[in-house]
């Protein structure tokens, strides 16, 4: 088959012992981003499976309806960045494993590091210290403070046992459901909605984005958070209700924040609010971008093109598609 596979940033995914599942396939491999669609139908031209690395390409009707040969988009996760209803009216059967029972922990690493590094305004200091000053503030330790988490997911129930090693005091806010699932674990939930935002003094966002979750943290729950507390998002950015977070941060409350994901991505503009903010520590979207964490991903990914090209496709999301196909 011929493949394509977007969006390879450093030509990291030829080095992976999982590439080797591609062997007897046309593989061309893209490093830098693209979203101009002319652009795209004209690389895209011949592919019949096309590989994503999570949402840095958005495919949507406009492009589908120009890749008369496509047949398999293979990725992982969630899939908001493609227009789903097309790739069935088009034959285009889309696989995605969601890993329901595997934790990112290379996310979940990274989400710690920002808690640690927002704490102790670890980047400002260094870069302070480049700057030929010595010890620019006061920073804050993290034991016998409440960890907030909003949300109970994977990654979410390993950030509570990071906080459980470094001696704060967790709390969940999250769905009904996955309240009773936090307290039937042993993990205690805060009593309501505002004493959540009230009392955290980190708070870190693990939940999924969808249409019901989309600024689901609003201007109002930021408003209650405390002007020393520290916000984490390494999640989606769209889970904040838009401009909220840099007005929260503007108006003091809370008094800090380190985000791994925006609005809009790549982030190239130097201009951007939150870049200009010297109580933010902004990462760019690396929090599954570990090789380990990439050997993971992509195993099922190819996994899921050999599954097709056996003719028993898996983890397919658009079901209906397959009589078609």
């Amino acid at each position: 088959m011929k493949i394509s596979i977007l969006d390879d940033y450093h030509d990291t995914i030829r080095t992976l012992p999982c590439y080797s599942m591609l062997d007897g396939h046309e593989v061309t491999i893209w490093n830098d981003h693209v979203q101009d669609v002319d652009v795209l139908a004209e690389r895209l031209q011949d592919t019949e499976a096309l590989v994503l690395i999570r949402e840095r390409t958005k495919i949507r009707t406009p492009l589908l309806e120009r890749l008369p040969n496509l047949r398999l988009i293979s990725q992982r996760s969630v899939y908001p960045h493609i227009d789903v209803d097309t790739c069935t009216t088009c034959g285009v059967i889309v696989s995605s494993n969601a890993h329901a029972g595997t934790p990112s922990f290379a996310t979940a690493e990274l989400t710690w590091g920002l808690v640690l590094a927002g704490m102790r305004s670890i980047p400002q200091q260094t870069a302070a210290m480049k700057r030929g000053e010595w010890q620019i503030g006061v920073g804050g330790s993290l034991r016998g403070k409440t960890l907030g988490v909003y949300g109970y997911g994977r990654i979410g129930k390993v950030i509570l046992e990071y906080g459980k090693l470094f001696g704060m005091n967790p709390l969940v806010w999250a769905s009904e459901g996955s309240q009773e699932r936090a307290r039937g674990d042993g993990w205690e939930v805060a009593s309501s909605r505002e004493g959540f935002f009230d009392s955290s003094d980190v708070l870190s966002l693990h939940l999924r984005l969808y249409d019901s979750t989309r600024g689901i943290v609003t201007a109002a729950d930021l408003a209650r958070m405390k002007p020393t507390a520290l916000l984490v998002n390494t999640s989606r950015a769209p889970l904040i209700e838009t401009g909220a977070l840099e007005a929260a941060l503007r108006a003091g409350r809370p008094g800090m924040a380190a985000v791994d994901v925006y609005e809009e991505e790549p982030v190239r503009d130097p201009n951007h609010p939150l870049l200009k903010m010297d109580n933010v520590i902004c990462t760019p979207h690396i929090g599954y971008v570990t090789r380990e964490d990439y050997q993971t991903q992509f195993h099922d990914i190819f996994e899921q093109i050999q599954a097709y090209q056996a003719g028993a496709p898996i983890h397919v999301v658009n079901p209906n598609v397959l009589a078609r196909a």
